[in-house]
């Protein structure tokens, strides 16, 4: 059943940009958007805005502070993995209600010397000392999202220096330089970020520290009030001048444990000491001659090429994208997808990730044999196999290396977990264990949660294409697929491909167990035609309406024969893509 109310459409009319929802929004309520001569319509149903084109170097960030970060660290001299390293540190300052040093990170680095791709694993493992016994024993049926016990080890900083030692110029010295400034004296908090700051008050605002580092008047700052964290400026001053060991084994470790430690935490010098990342190798599909690469478990990227995999069977393009049958297939497939997500997606160190065979082509085709083209499924079994809020940020730098990379707390700001010496959120990834013994990502000590945080890349006849992310938990590898089949299937621009109204399926609210009751929800942003929502309807789809959690997207085309760079950035949130 539809259920869209005057209210809901009002308040995604406030939540997002006006000029892009208002055709949709006009719509839901029977009206109709007439165009004056100077509107710019590129495409329809939705209106977007140009790419963002140039000769030399490119930076895509949800802030546009941060853009401007990582351009100046390339004129400094700075290659791609210098600016992104410098955009993500700004990032932490800027936009805490999606990351900060308190998290973890991934990343996929086009190498022009080896041209090749890498990737890094830089997510925390969980503490020593607490033990699955333990929350079975205190009767907990999940981990606690906030508070001290979701916390598990920080491994953003310990990325930042795999990269920078890898594939780095200049001194971590002059990276960090343009955020510790920024701190020290201050910056307009974006309307955007001022709304889910204040939202966030009330549920952290209990815990030691938060008060004293997020709240300096007493609230949330406001649009465009200056913004100063003087103390997480001291922790970048001390990472930037003693490396990553201060931050795992030096005085912010002991700040970090002491202060968790009194919270009732159990982490552990131990667990900071022992921290490595992990380079992993990206894995990829081809779909119509492209191929899309994610890295492998303990994250969710691989949802998106099994996704791509089911949906290559069908002829897309002649659908149409606003298209019922086109939503609906893609529904499905999800659906698909995530039952496996839910099953077999967890650390490789403690189970055997049954990739290869989960992305197969052979396997898509068995799986698509289950999908009815007329009618929504109530439940799909995952597969029998054989053998058994984020942010995002992209650079691109005049050599041809390209840096996709993604950074998060989770659940916005994180634990609430504040160690006030610190200036800086620890992470809450581990609510995302299961308490379920024999679960693929049961709680285990040491062990690396399931993650929904993930970058991605696409390559062409094995050249760097396209290095892109879209953030949003369980959105990420629906959005991946999403933004391939709007370049590919429907021949939009970089910059289309993103603003293009998009779908997301829900099956619960349990983001590792996203198993379904009664054939899920299925949200469809603002920009669908009403009779393709009154057909999907029709075919037993549990349509909502949201006013967000449809990703925020970023992205760098590469363009070989004009020698350019395309970027493109969201609307719906503060995104900015810019060059010289």
């Amino acid at each position: 059943m539809l259920l869209v109310t005057y209210g809901d459409v009002c308040e995604e009319i406030r939540m997002f940009r006006i000029a892009r929802i208002l055709p949709g929004a006009l719509a839901l309520l029977g009206l109709t958007a007439v165009a004056n001569g100077g509107d710019r319509i590129t495409g329809a149903p939705f209106a977007t805005r140009s790419e963002v084109i140039a000769p030399h170097a490119m930076a895509a960030t949800s802030h546009p502070l941060a853009t401007q970060v990582a351009l100046d660290v390339m004129r400094a001299g700075g290659n791609a993995i210098d600016a992104a390293i410098a955009a993500n540190a700004a990032l932490g300052l800027m936009e805490p209600t999606g990351c900060g040093i308190g998290g973890d990170l991934f990343a996929i680095v086009w190498d022009t010397e080896s041209e090749k791709l890498h990737g890094l694993n830089a997510s925390g493992r969980s503490p020593q000392s607490l033990t699955l016994d333990y929350f079975l024993d205190n009767g907990y049926v999940k981990i606690p999202s906030h508070g001290p016990l979701p916390v598990s080890v920080p491994g953003a900083v310990d990325g930042w220096f795999e990269l920078h030692d890898r594939f780095g110029r200049l001194p971590m010295k002059a990276v960090l330089a343009p955020a510790i400034r920024y701190a020290e004296e201050g910056f307009p908090v974006t309307e955007l970020i001022a709304y889910y700051w204040n939202r966030s008050v009330p549920i952290l605002e209990k815990y030691p520290g938060f008060r004293d580092v997020f709240m300096p008047d007493g609230r949330a700052p406001r649009k465009g009030e200056m913004f100063r964290n003087p103390v997480l400026a001291r922790t970048y001053r001390t990472i930037a001048s003693r490396g990553r060991d201060a931050f795992y084994r030096g005085r912010i470790a002991r700040e970090m444990v002491d202060y968790l430690q009194a919270q009732g935490g159990f982490l552990t010098l131990a667990d900071l000491d022992a921290h490595t990342s992990e380079w992993v190798e990206p894995v990829s599909t081809n779909y119509r001659n492209v191929e899309l690469w994610e890295l492998p478990p303990n994250g969710q990227g691989i949802a998106a090429l099994q996704i791509l995999n089911i949906l290559e069977a069908y002829d897309l393009a002649a659908m149409g994208h606003d298209s019922p049958e086109y939503v609906h297939l893609f529904t499905e497939a999800k659906k698909l997808a995530f039952e496996d997500r839910a099953r077999y997606y967890a650390d490789p160190e403690f189970y055997d990730n049954p990739v290869s065979l989960l992305i197969s082509k052979d396997y898509a085709a068995e799986r698509r044999e289950l999908i009815d083209p007329s009618r929504a499924a109530t439940s799909y079994p995952a597969g029998a196999l054989e053998d058994g809020d984020t942010i995002y940020l992209t650079v691109a730098d005049e050599e041809g290396n390209m840096v996709s990379l993604i950074q998060s707390n989770y659940r916005g700001m994180g634990s609430g977990m504040t160690p006030p010496s610190l200036g800086f959120i620890l992470q809450d990834r581990g609510e995302l264990f299961s308490l379920e013994p024999g679960h693929a990502n049961v709680y285990a000590p040491g062990k690396r949660p399931f993650h929904t945080i993930i970058p991605a890349f696409i390559t062409r006849d094995g050249e760097p294409w396209v290095s892109f992310g879209l953030m949003g938990g369980g959105m990420q590898p629906q959005g991946h697929a999403q933004i391939v089949i709007n370049l590919v299937d429907f021949g939009m621009n970089l910059q289309e491909a993103g603003d293009a109204a998009r779908i997301r399926h829900q099956g619960s609210s349990q983001p590792t167990d996203e198993v379904m009751t009664n054939g899920g929800e299925l949200y469809l942003e603002s920009g669908f035609p009403v009779e393709t929502v009154r057909r999907l309807a029709k075919m037993r789809h549990r349509i909502r309406t949201s006013a967000g959690g449809f990703g925020g997207y970023q992205a760098i085309m590469r363009d070989h024969e004009q020698g350019i760079y395309i970027g493109a950035s969201e609307s719906r949130k503060d995104g900015h893509a810019a060059g010289y």
